[in-house]
C-alpha cells in the first residue's frame, strides 16, 4: 500500500468484526514500527498487545464495571485543556455533532451518550487491542516520541489490510488494564489501541480536517 494511500485510508474504527488478527501480522508491524522517530533514540514506550481469552476478562471486568456504576480510575494525566480555546473547541463541538448524529442520538440526550462511549471498553468488538505506557518520569517530549511510534503503529497496520482506533478512554479504566497486564511499578497508561477488521456493513461519516491555509504557513 502506498503511504499516501495509508494515511488517507486510516480512520478511528468503532466497529469491528471477530475475525481474528494473525500474531505475525502484528509482530511486523510492531518491529517495523520500532523505527520511529525518538529523541536521542530513548523509545520511550512499553507496549502490551492483549487478545484471546486475557483479552476477554479485560472486557468482561470493564463491563462490570460500567454496569454497576464503578467511578472511573483518578486521571494520571490530562486529556484535554479545562477550557479549549478557538478554533479547538470548535473542533472538538463539530466532530461530537457528526459522531453522535451519525447515531441518531441528540446532544441533550446524555445517557444515550455515555451508551455509545461504553463501546470504547468492549474494543468496538476488535479481537485485538494494544496498551502503550510510559515511565512516569517521562515529559512531554517522550509522550510526542510515543504519538508518533502509535501513528507508525496505525499506518503500518493499514499495510496489513488492518484497521485500528487509538483510545485515551482506557486510562479512565487504567486499574483494570494493569490488573491484566501486570505493567511495572512506575509506568502510567497512556492510551489502549483497538485493532483488528473493519466492519464493512457499518458506515461511519469520515472526520473532516482544517484546510491547509488553516494550519501551515509557508515562507518563501
Amino acid at each position: 500500500m502506498d503511504v499516501y494511500e495509508a494515511v488517507a485510508s486510516r480512520r478511528a474504527v468503532r466497529a469491528f468484526i471477530d475475525r481474528p488478527v494473525p500474531r505475525e501480522a502484528l509482530a511486523r508491524v510492531l518491529t517495523a514500527a520500532a523505527w520511529a522517530p525518538s529523541a536521542s533514540n530513548i523509545q520511550p514506550w512499553h507496549i502490551y498487545v492483549v487478545t484471546g481469552q486475557p483479552l476477554a476478562e479485560l472486557k468482561k471486568r470493564a463491563g462490570e464495571r460500567l454496569a454497576t456504576g464503578d467511578p472511573w480510575d483518578e486521571p494520571e494525566y490530562q486529556q484535554y485543556p479545562p477550557e479549549l480555546k478557538s478554533p479547538y473547541r470548535e473542533r472538538r463541538a463539530a466532530f461530537g455533532a457528526q459522531r453522535y448524529g451519525s447515531l441518531g442520538i441528540a446532544r441533550e440526550d446524555l445517557e444515550a451518550r455515555q451508551r455509545a462511549a461504553s463501546a470504547n471498553w468492549d474494543c468496538f468488538g476488535a479481537p485485538a487491542a494494544l496498551f502503550c505506557y510510559l515511565d512516569r518520569e517521562m515529559g512531554s517530549p517522550q509522550w510526542s516520541d510515543a504519538g508518533m511510534y502509535l501513528q507508525t503503529v496505525m499506518l503500518l497496520l493499514r499495510g496489513e489490510g488492518l484497521h485500528s482506533c487509538p483510545q485515551m478512554a482506557w486510562a479512565k479504566f487504567s486499574g483494570s488494564v494493569a490488573e491484566v497486564v501486570a505493567p511495572p511499578e512506575g509506568l502510567v497508561l497512556f492510551c489502549g489501541m483497538s485493532i483488528g477488521y473493519a466492519d464493512a456493513a457499518v458506515v461511519e461519516p469520515r472526520t473532516g480536517r482544517a484546510s491547509l491555509a488553516e494550519t501551515v504557513t509557508f515562507l518563501d
